[in-house]
C-alpha cells in the first residue's frame, strides 16, 4: 500500500479546521509590477528601530522553496509577498521568469492576506504533471491557512483552492510517484515541527509530531534525491522566543511517507517526536557556549552529506554588542560534523543561500557587506566560494553597491537555473519604503531587477551594471 495514502482528514492543529473540495477562485487580478511587502518585527526603542524590518517579500528562510524552475517549459517559477501602491496588505504573488524570452508577466495576485504580517508570505511546489501549488502560510493560530493548485499545468493565471486550513512556516516538497511530503510548524505550546503526506494534496495524512524540544523550534530543509533533511535550533524554556540555540540534524526517505523513520547524520535511528535538549540529533551545543543559532540554508554536497548554513551570535538585539555576527557551515564527513567559518556581518538576520556544485564547488550569495543601513537586516550582496569543502572561502564578487536600502534574504531555487540563481528584495530597514525584487545568475556577474510597473502584458527585467 502507498504510505501517502490516506483517507481525507483535516489537519488537527487546535483551531477550527476545513478540508474543501477542488472548486474556482474569482478570475485573478495580476499587478502592476513587482512590488514587495515591507514589514518589521518589534520595536527597540533604539536607533535600529525594530528587531528585524525591511522589504521582506522573500522572507523568511523557513519558507521553502520560494521559487522551482521547470525544465519542460524552461521557466523558473517563483512566490513572494507582494503589496499595491495603496494598500500595506500582504498579497499572496505568483509569477514566473521565462528563460526562453527573458521575460516576465504581470504577477497574479493569488489572495490578499488581510494582513501586513510576513509570515504569512507563499511558498510554492511542482507537481509531476506540472500543476503549480502554492502555499500560503499564517503566523500563529489567529489566521487560516491555504493551499492552491494551479487550473492547468505549468500556467499561473488560474488557480483552484484545494484546502484551507492552519500552518505555519510551510516546507512542501513534492516526490514523484508519491506525493507530498509536508514539513511545517504548528503553535503548540511554543513551535512544534510536524511533518505530514499527501497523494493529491488534498487528502492528507493525519499529522506527526517531529520535534517539541522546550518552547520549539525554527527549521530549514531540502530534498537530496530520496533523502529529505531537516536543521534546526530550539528555544529554551522560559527564556522567550527571541533565544534559540543549538543546531540539530536529521533525515528520512521521503518515499516511506507518514511511516518515515528519522535519522541522525551517521545513520543512527532518533526517536520522535524529539523532545530532550540532548539526542541524537544534535550536532553541536551552542547552548554551552552562549551563542544564538540562526539557521539560513541546507544542502548537499556531491556525495550526498548534509551541509547547514547558520550563524551565531551573542543576543537578539540589533546592534555591535551583540557581535560578531558569524556565518558558518557544518558538513557531515562521514564520521563527524565539521565546523567551519565562513565571514561575518552585522545582523542576526543576515540570511543567505548556500549551492553545492556537482563539480564539488560550495558557493555563498548572501547581504554579507554593510549596506546603507547598518547593523538591521540584510545590506550589500556577495558571494563567496570554497573549493575545499567548506575549509576556506574566497569573496569572488560583491553583486550589489551604493544602494539606497539594504537587500534582504537571499533565497535559493529549488533545481536553480544557473539564469536565476538566486532572489531576494531590498527596503529601507528602518522605516516603511518600496521593496523591490531582484535574481542574480550563477556567476554572479548578472544581476536583474524585477519590474516595478509593468505596462504590457510581459517586460524585461533590469539589467543592473555589473558590480
Amino acid at each position: 500500500m502507498n504510505p501517502f495514502r490516506r483517507k481525507r482528514i483535516s489537519f488537527s492543529v487546535g483551531v477550527a479546521m476545513f478540508i474543501i473540495s477542488m472548486h474556482a477562485c474569482a478570475e485573478l487580478p495580476k499587478a502592476q509590477g513587482y512590488q514587495g511587502i515591507w514589514y518589521s518585527n518589534e520595536a527597540t526603542h533604539d536607533e535600529y528601530v525594530y528587531k528585524y524590518s525591511g522589504g521582506l517579500g522573500t522572507y523568511c528562510a523557513d519558507h521553502i522553496p520560494i521559487a522551482v524552475y521547470a525544465p519542460a517549459v524552461r521557466k523558473t517559477f517563483f512566490v513572494y509577498g507582494g503589496v499595491n501602491p495603496e494598500s500595506v496588505s500582504l498579497l499572496e504573488m505568483v509569477s514566473f521568469y521565462d528563460h526562453a524570452t527573458g521575460t516576465v508577466p504581470r504577477p497574479t495576485i493569488l489572495l490578499d492576506k488581510k494582513t501586513a504580517d510576513a509570515h504569512d508570505n507563499p511558498v510554492i511546489s511542482l507537481d509531476a504533471q506540472g500543476y503549480v501549488w502554492v502555499f500560503a502560510s499564517s503566523h500563529g493560530t489567529a489566521r487560516p491557512s491555504y493551499i492552491f493548485k494551479s487550473k492547468a499545468p505549468y500556467n499561473v493565471d488560474d488557480f483552484a483552492l484545494v484546502v484551507k486550513t492552519n500552518f505555519s512556516y510551510p516546507q512542501p516538497w513534492y516526490v514523484p510517484e508519491h506525493g507530498f511530503f509536508f514539513l511545517h510548524t504548528r503553535y503548540e505550546n511554543g513551535r512544534a515541527l510536524y511533518w505530514m503526506t499527501s497523494v493529491d494534496g488534498a487528502a492528507w495524512s493525519q499529522g506527526k509530531l517531529l520535534s517539541h524540544i522546550e518552547e520549539g523550534h525554527y527549521q530549514v530543509s531540502w530534498p537530496y534525491g530520496a533523502k529529505l533533511g531537516t536543521a534546526f535550533n530550539y528555544h529554551p524554556k522560559g527564556q522567550g522566543l527571541n533565544f534559540r540555540t543549538n543546531l540539530y540534524y536529521v533525515e528520512t526517505n521521503v518515499r516511506d511517507g507518514d511511516k518515515a523513520a528519522w535519522l541522525n547524520a551517521r545513520g543512527e535511528s532518533v526517536e520522535t517526536p524529539v523532545t530532550a535538549v540532548a539526542n541524537a540529533a544534535l550536532v553541536h551545543d551552542y547552548q554551552a557556549e552562549g551563542l544564538k543559532v540562526y539557521i539560513q540554508d541546507v544542502n548537499y554536497d556531491v556525495k550526498g552529506r548534509p551541509i547547514i548554513l547558520y550563524l551565531t551570535s551573542k543576543g537578539w538585539q540589533p546592534g555591535p554588542q551583540n557581535g560578531p555576527h558569524t556565518w558558518r557551515v557544518a558538513h557531515w564527513t562521514d564520521t563527524a560534523w565539521a565546523f567551519h567559518d565562513v565571514t561575518t556581518s552585522d545582523n542576526n538576520y543576515d540570511t543567505g543561500c548556500l549551492h553545492a556544485e556537482p563539480d564539488g564547488a560550495w558557493r555563498i550569495i548572501g547581504p554579507t557587506e554593510t549596506g546603507p543601513q547598518p547593523f538591521n537586516p540584510g545590506g550589500e550582496i556577495a558571494m563567496w566560494t570554497s573549493q575545499d569543502r567548506g575549509n576556506t572561502w574566497t569573496k569572488v564578487r560583491q553583486l550589489t553597491r551604493g544602494s539606497a536600502y539594504n537587500h534582504t534574504f537571499v533565497r535559493r531555487p529549488l533545481n536553480a537555473h544557473p539564469e536565476f540563481y538566486a532572489v531576494w528584495a531590498d527596503g529601507h530597514a528602518r522605516q516603511r519604503s518600496e521593496s523591490r525584487l531582484y535574481f542574480c545568475n550563477q556567476t554572479g556577474d548578472r544581476v536583474w531587477r524585477l519590474p516595478f510597473q509593468i505596462d504590457a502584458e510581459f517586460a524585461a527585467p533590469e539589467l543592473l551594471e555589473s558590480k
